[in-house]
């Protein structure tokens, strides 16, 4: 377990990065082959993702350039951790307002927010009317949790595994045997 919570934290990074491109890959997914459209709350959730794989490529790439000697810096994986963090509350904030816990704002209602070249393609007949997807309905649920409750779970995971390696011991960031 401790050599493995160590190899964690030292590469937390590319972890993270891996973590981040998987959840964008299964959001892409559910809209391509699951026919599931994402609410505009929804794409905000992923912008936290794309603003995650940013920061762990550039860590992780820093690493492998240095030559790895100390494992990735600490600082990005606390800037990972408000990242995470950020996605769990936006996540958080999506999925009450779906199970009516309170009030979304009004852009994100059926029936507002509609795309303005869908507005020009439906007033000149040029294209079909445009889909309007609100973000008070949950589009999948498992277990009774919606999309975005679980985006909640597994953000804040991830934030905790952040903060995690952010604090790890010193013997998880330098090799043993090696002198300063």
């Amino acid at each position: 377990m401790t050599r493995a919570y160590r190899l964690l934290t030292r590469w937390w990074t590319a972890f993270a990065l891996a973590a981040s491109l998987a959840m964008l890959g299964v959001a892409h997914a559910f809209e391509q082959f699951g026919g599931l459209e994402p609410c505009n709350l929804c794409l905000k959730q992923r912008e936290v993702f794309w603003g995650a794989a940013v920061i762990g490529l550039l860590a992780t790439g820093w690493t492998l350039i240095s030559g790895g000697r100390r494992g990735t810096p600490r600082i990005a994986s606390f800037l990972l951790a408000a990242v995470f963090l950020t996605g769990t509350i936006a996540a958080a904030f999506h999925a009450g307002g779906e199970y009516g816990w309170w009030r979304l704002p009004a852009a994100c209602a059926a029936g507002g927010g509609v795309a303005l070249e869908g507005l020009t393609a439906l007033a000149l007949g040029t294209g079909p009317a445009p889909r309007v997807v609100g973000c008070d309905e949950a589009a999948w649920v498992w277990m009774g949790v919606s999309m975005a409750g679980w985006n909640a779970v597994i953000s804040l995971a991830l934030a905790v595994f952040s903060l995690l390696a952010a604090k790890r011991p010193k013997d998880a960031r330098a090799p043993r045997g090696t002198s300063r």
